[in-house]
């Protein structure tokens, strides 16, 4: 498997700060999901067509696996705005050699109400918009679709080869009790993608903390990805853009990749 960290967990550096960083510690490639105040990918930058080629040579070996959009998809609150954002995702991801753009069904990452029928058509039209690009639109495992088992359902109804999910191991475990070995059942043959978090409750609260200090079952959850052959990646999503009191980037980057290592050794 390959090791990445989600931009998300060090809003204030810059790009040639995220990529030293990330090539110092051995990492494979890094997740774009803002990068310092710039949070829309299409209109940043370092993604200009003056600086798209710079930026490209800037990376050496690192990859960007996967552009994150902010794009919900089974809400009709603000639904042209997603699905542009989608499909500029999709064409950005293109230019760059991305394979992945993550979208959602709604924004929030524990249980939610969602429109079923809405996504799905919505999808396949993203699905499709894709191929063209050689891109695939992966759904996360949050809001609604923290229920693997209705997850299962939407990917099996959409019709289109070029599919996928982004299991957030943290959103099923933590808010739909599923054990990971369910997970694995249902949405197995359809994770291209993974991002890691670890957490506790504390008084009715997510208290979200580094790799092995939390208490969810990492160990078991890098067994399944096994078990089911994957060979993607395992992003740390460190969610200090959200929560800035969370411990320092450059700390948890360095403990996130010695800890995921070693459990993948395991």
């Amino acid at each position: 498997m390959k090791i990445g960290f989600s931009t998300l967990g060090c809003p204030d550096w810059t790009l040639s700060e995220i990529l030293a960083t990330a090539k110092d510690l051995g990492y494979n490639g890094v997740e774009i999901r803002g990068i310092a105040s710039e949070m829309y990918a299409p209109t940043m930058k370092c993604f200009s067509d003056e600086q798209i080629e710079k930026t490209i040579q800037k990376l050496g070996g690192l990859e960007i696996p996967i552009l994150t959009s902010n794009a919900t998809i089974a809400t009709k609150t603000n639904i042209d705005t997603s699905i542009k954002e989608a499909m500029e995702y999709i064409e950005l991801a293109g230019k760059i050699g991305a394979k992945y753009v993550r979208v959602m069904c709604t924004n929030r990452a524990m249980l939610d109400d969602g429109d079923f029928e809405l996504a799905t058509g919505y999808y396949k039209a993203l699905a499709q918009h894709g191929k063209k690009y050689n891109v695939t639109p992966l759904m996360e495992t949050n809001g609604m679709f923290c229920d693997s088992s209705l997850l299962k359902k939407f990917m099996d109804n959409i019709g289109e080869s070029n599919i996928g999910v982004l299991w957030d191991i943290h959103h099923p475990y933590r808010y739909n009790r599923e054990t990971i070995s369910e997970t694995i059942k249902n949405i197995g043959e359809y994770i291209k993608y993974t991002h890691i978090k670890d957490s506790v409750r504390e008084n009715g609260t997510t208290v979200y903390k580094m790799i092995g200090n939390g208490d969810l079952p990492l160990k078991e959850a890098i067994n399944g990805l096994k078990s089911i052959g994957y060979d993607g990646y395992v992003t740390l999503e460190w969610i200090k853009r959200w929560q800035p009191d969370l411990a320092a980037p450059g700390i948890v980057f360095a403990r996130y990749i010695d800890s995921i290592k070693s459990l993948l050794k395991e």
